[in-house]
């Protein structure tokens, strides 16, 4: 097919089309990481983005472009994970202005909502780095944009659209000598040809399914866990809503209470002059429903099914493919119901140890999700309305979560959100060592902004593949230290090659480091590692955290 005109079911179909192909190739996007460490992620992400984008015009049909356009560039924000996810939603997003009042697109419209896109992305990014997937969308479309006019074919602007695109990312490496050196390209390029080249197949007649392997193992595993909860226990719903009280003079706070006890357990309800807000756990979310609005009308409301929720935390054995693994965790000790204060703190963490440490240090929300699960857009909004605050201060502790916690921000209209930048976990645990709630806001975060800059990050994981960065030689399986995001060292051992990390990081200004140990690191080598510090370096007090973190041994701050 090769049609003048877009309508908004052909309009639905390529995107559609598009994303499920990333989505099918990801593992390959993945493996263009330029660190060959094993949280290379911008295939998932990606993916993740699109398929949230592709999900909010799924029941579309027979609609408008105009009303595509909005819907799709809805969901590619709110669902937007990592970096370059964000970059990625900004680019179609486009869309959404260029096909204002129109029922159909030329393909001078098309590329004109490609070009807002690319406006768009480049505003997103503090400081846009030539050699990416911006320069990639932004050279295609200049290319396009010469030849799309009213009466050009969509097919045939597009096939241009991607030849230039394909020139240009093969370019990539002439921009940035970090992919010439790794001897790859950039991979948010290479996703964003991928999902062109999905679009022009369609437009050809070849329409893509999910793959299913992934898939048939999530839905068996949902099976049979499923069957394994309803044989020992009811999670029921995690049901939440807030009622503007019709006659709050009158309301009994002791009854409501008494009623829901009926249907349910884990029950809060907290109340002021005008509004109450519940939290109830039951098996019966209607009817919880039905009580409260007795009392009045939904200000807010939120129903989440926490069998499923029991039956994801046993699918990873199961289905480790499936997109749900990379998807944050819900956890209901994280609910802030009490009264409002003036400041809230969300932070974004992996691993039982590490919730608990920034717990104990004041955070009052979570978010499980860091590297390799980087929370969405809307994760970062569900966080900010649990927490009853006028003023929330986001810690990231990650640089590739920071664009979607900022543009979570912007959404958020009834309280004061803060993103802090900090880019590590190392980074957030410092900013948090100082925080005084009883500060003013701007000296608060003046503060924490200068623990940020002074505390150094030290990270040790592993290679996933050879490589050569940096100078420096890495074999697969190497252990790597890392320093302030650049590896300087790989050895055989985990051992020595944390010893050689605290090596450079320590000096006659240190006075703190803290350790914080990953899932599988045993305490024999924590306590080596403890006494050649100790040993070597004995003006330095040393801390030691349990953090049990994924994919980094060891996470390092040193004060």
């Amino acid at each position: 097919m090769s049609p003048v005109e877009i309508d908004g079911n052909l309009m639905k179909l390529i995107i559609t089309n598009g994303s499920i192909k990333l989505k099918n190739n990801h593992q390959y996007i993945n493996d263009l990481n330029v660190f060959p460490v094993p949280d290379g992620d911008t295939g998932s992400n990606m993916q993740s983005t699109m398929m949230s984008g592709v999900k909010a015009i799924e029941n579309l049909e027979d609609e408008p472009v105009e009303k595509i356009g909005k819907a799709l560039s809805r969901g590619l924000l709110m669902g937007a994970r990592g970096n370059s996810g964000v970059i990625l939603s900004q680019l179609f997003s486009g869309f959404a202005k260029a096909f204002q009042n129109l029922k159909s697109a030329t393909a001078k419209d098309f590329v004109n909502g490609m070009k807002q896109g690319v406006k768009q992305a480049y505003g997103a990014v503090i400081n846009p780095v030539e050699g990416t997937i911006l320069t990639v969308a932004r050279e295609a479309c200049d290319v396009a944009e010469q030849h799309a006019d009213e009466k050009s074919d969509i097919l045939d602007v597009l096939k241009i659209y991607l030849e230039k695109a394909q020139q240009s990312l093969d370019e990539t490496p002439k921009h940035l000598p970090v992919l010439k050196e790794s001897g790859v390209v950039d991979s948010g390029g290479a996703g964003l040809i991928v999902i062109v080249e999905g679009m022009i197949d369609a437009l050809e007649g070849e329409i893509y399914q999910e793959e299913r392997s992934a898939k048939k193992a999530l839905q068996k595993a949902e099976k049979r866990a499923a069957k394994e909860a309803s044989e020992t226990e009811e999670f029921g719903y995690c049901t939440e809503f807030i009622i503007q009280l019709e006659e709050a003079e009158k309301f009994n706070k002791e009854k409501l209470v008494k009623q829901l006890n009926r249907l349910g357990d884990s029950i809060v309800v907290v109340a002021d002059e005008e509004i109450c807000k519940v939290h109830v756990h039951t098996t019966k979310p209607g009817d919880a429903l039905n009580i409260g609005q007795n009392y009045g009308e939904f200000a807010n409301l939120k129903i989440e099914n926490m069998t499923l929720q029991h039956t994801e935390t046993q699918l990873h054995a199961w289905a480790e493919e499936s997109e749900e693994d990379s998807m944050p965790g819900h956890d209901h000790a994280d609910y802030d119901l009490g009264p409002r204060k003036k400041y809230g703190l969300i932070t974004v963490v992996n691993g039982h140890g590490l919730r608990n440490t920034f717990k104990e240090m004041g955070v009052n929300y979570v978010i499980d999700g860091g590297q390799t699960m980087n929370p969405s857009t809307q994760d970062f909004i569900d966080a900010v309305e649990r927490v009853n605050a006028d003023n929330i201060i986001i810690i990231p502790n990650n640089k590739n979560v920071m664009l979607s916690a900022e543009h979570a921000s912007k959404e958020i209209e009834d309280k004061n959100v803060i993103v802090l930048p900090a880019k590590t976990i190392p980074q957030g645990y410092a900013s948090l060592t100082m925080f005084d709630a009883n500060q003013e806001l701007e000296d608060a975060i003046e503060e924490m902004k200068e623990l940020i800059e002074h505390v150094k990050t030290g990270e040790v994981t592993y290679a996933v593949r050879d490589t050569q960065i940096n100078g420096l030689k890495i074999k697969k399986d190497d252990f790597l230290g890392i320093q302030e995001g650049k590896i300087v060292s790989s050895k055989k051992t985990r051992l020595e090659t944390v010893k050689g990390l605290v090596d450079e990081m320590l000096d006659d200004d240190a006075e703190i480091i803290t350790i914080m140990i990953g899932d599988g690191v045993e305490k024999k080598e924590v306590e080596k590692l403890r006494q050649y510090i100790e040993d070597n370096f004995a003006e330095v007090e040393v801390e030691i955290i349990d953090g049990e973190q994924s994919v980094y041994s060891y996470l390092i701050a040193v004060e």
